[in-house]
């Protein structure tokens, strides 16, 4: 009986496959990786199945972190919430709960993320406009209010502040009667990554990691649930990166962390457990899943055998993945649904922990509570009705997955030695290495696009010429004038020598090595706000100011 490797055979395939085929080039996945017509043994040379794939929930976890998957326990669906006052966002998280949502995700506006209070005067027309205003611990109890926390898993989008935001909910946490220990959560808290590619900056590097890591440390024993840092791929592959350079600048960015932590004297068991990651969710299946299983795979060889980590939990990578928002196009958007759904499906393939799926009208506005509802319910129907939670890893051991598999972790690895032989990662970043190898990653994805040789639905393909337009939600400016009165409300209203005593002590242990939580928490319950705290650390760090080549 022949076989895929015959001699024979195999010439016979060619010669049809040839005879067969119009291309004169192969095709390339999405990151311009090209691909074979065929995958077969012959590509996994010496491939050891009980070495590289295992069992799921054991080392390496190329099949995924826990033993039995989605079998005993589906993914987290975590949609995106976060507009106008912290009021409406209640009511929008308290609408999604409702949906069968099973996770709290929370989206800032920019002034916030930015660290900036709402009646600062470069707030001006942004307030509320991409996400929920927080100026202050108050705005914070609004928020979650009737939500109970002990119950309910909650992420927040922030990082320059993530430290800030951080120490008004556990305030508002603990002025609630909820132990911190039963808490769980996310902070994004990936500085790092806003310097590669999203810009949300008000610190240098150094001081900005200084704050990630305070995080991480004070958590680490007061908040044991909660994920500290989720160091991020999904923003650096929507400023145009590849796939490997997703990969390998996240993981890299995870390694500067755990380097800085291990300086404090910590030990990597103690906080590795609850790092976690967050991945783009593009539109070629099959490199995204390769993805996700190389960075399993990469992060539990480093953790283990470069780090030292003894505890399997330090060794796993666990994941939120969000849809590509780069991929949404504002024409024929009931389209996006279609790439969402498609692309949930390479992140439950490739064994996320979390799932946003983004809403099809997100490229236009924030989205409205039909599109809102129609993004879970792709979600929904992905775990209930198509039969990929049947079976662990259901894609283990093909030819194609796995080589494409071994070719991500090799780029990520030259990746790795490249940041190393610049100097580590801090050089790196000022060397300005991360931003240009995303910006001509971005430049060769866009001309494949104008010169047709990748197609995009409506976009330079299967083009409508007459489009109805699409009800979009609206954010009042009323939004912006009810929030500084807000403000000036809790302002006027606190006891200020006590907001005064507190940055003052901010400004005084900013100085020092001391970790920051226990007098930001302090600052948090004398009402001080978000660009309050901010303009205090940055008396002592200085701000970033463009003068490098990041």
């Amino acid at each position: 009986m022949a076989t895929v490797t015959d001699t024979a055979t195999q010439e016979r395939w060619e010669k049809e496959n040839a005879a067969a085929s119009p291309r004169k080039e192969p095709p390339t996945t999405v990151s311009s990786v090209p691909i074979e017509a065929l995958y077969t043994p012959e590509h996994l040379a010496n491939f050891d199945p009980d070495a590289e794939l295992g069992y799921p929930g054991q080392y390496p976890f190329t099949r995924g972190v826990h033993a039995s998957m989605y079998r005993s326990r589906l993914w987290t669906m975590r949609q995106f919430a976060g507009f106008g006052s912290a009021a409406q966002t209640n009511e929008r998280f308290k609408f999604l709960l409702g949906k069968g949502q099973t996770g709290l995700s929370t989206a800032f506006d920019l002034p916030t993320l930015m660290g900036l209070d709402s009646d600062d005067p470069r707030s001006l027309g942004e307030v509320g406009r991409l996400g929920v205003t927080v100026d202050s611990l108050d705005d914070m109890e609004v928020l979650f209010d009737g939500i109970d926390l002990s119950q309910v898993s909650v992420s927040m989008t922030i990082n320059a502040p993530a430290i800030v935001v951080m120490a008004y909910f556990l305030a508002n946490a603990k002025r609630r009667g909820v132990d911190w220990k039963l808490l769980r959560g996310t902070l994004q808290n990936d500085i790092l990554k806003e310097f590669h590619a999203q810009n949300e900056i008000v610190f240098p590097p150094e001081p900005s990691v200084r704050l990630v890591c305070d995080v991480i440390e004070f958590c680490a024993t007061e908040v044991p649930q909660w994920n500290t840092v989720s160091i991020s791929g999904y923003h650096i592959r929507e400023a145009g990166s590849t796939a490997a350079q997703e990969l390998a600048f996240t993981l890299a960015d995870g390694f500067h962390y755990v380097d800085q932590c291990l300086e404090r004297g910590m030990a990597i068991d103690e906080f590795a457990p609850r790092l976690s990651f967050f991945f783009n969710a593009h539109n070629d299946i099959f490199e995204e899943l390769a993805k996700y299983r190389a960075a399993r795979v990469l992060w539990a060889d480093i953790a283990r055998n470069k780090y030292g980590a003894k505890n399997e939990a330090s060794w796993k990578l666990r994941f939120h993945a969000q849809t590509a928002g780069c991929s949404l196009q504002d024409k024929q958007p009931e389209v996006n649904l279609i790439r969402v759904a498609y692309q949930a499906l390479a992140a439950v393939l490739g064994g996320c922990q979390s799932l946003h799926t983004n809403s099809m009208d997100e490229t236009l506005a924030l989205p409205s509570e039909h599109a809102v509802t129609l993004a879970l319910r792709t979600q929904q129907v992905l775990a209930y009705e198509t039969g990929v939670t049947n079976t662990v890893d259901p894609l283990g051991g093909s030819y194609f997955v796995e080589t494409l598999t071994r070719q991500m972790m090799d780029e990520a690895r030259k990746y790795f030695d490249q940041i190393e032989q610049k100097g580590g990662m801090i050089a790196a970043l000022e060397s300005g290495f991360f931003r240009r190898e995303i910006a001509d990653a971005a430049f060769m994805y866009q001309r494949e696009i104008d010169a047709k040789r990748k197609l995009i639905v409506g976009v330079n393909a299967f083009v409508e010429k007459d489009e109805k337009p699409m009800d979009i939600l609206q954010v009042e400016e009323a939004v912006e004038t009810e929030q500084i009165a807000r403000l000036k409300k809790v302002k006027a209203s606190r006891d200020s020598d006590a907001a005064l005593r507190a940055l003052n002590e901010i400004r005084r242990l900013a100085a020092t090595k001391t970790n920051l939580m226990p007098i930001l928490l302090e600052a948090a319950e004398a009402h001080c706000t978000v660009g309050e705290i901010m303009n205090a650390l940055a008396d002592v760090f200085g701000r970033n100011d463009g003068a490098t080549k990041w």
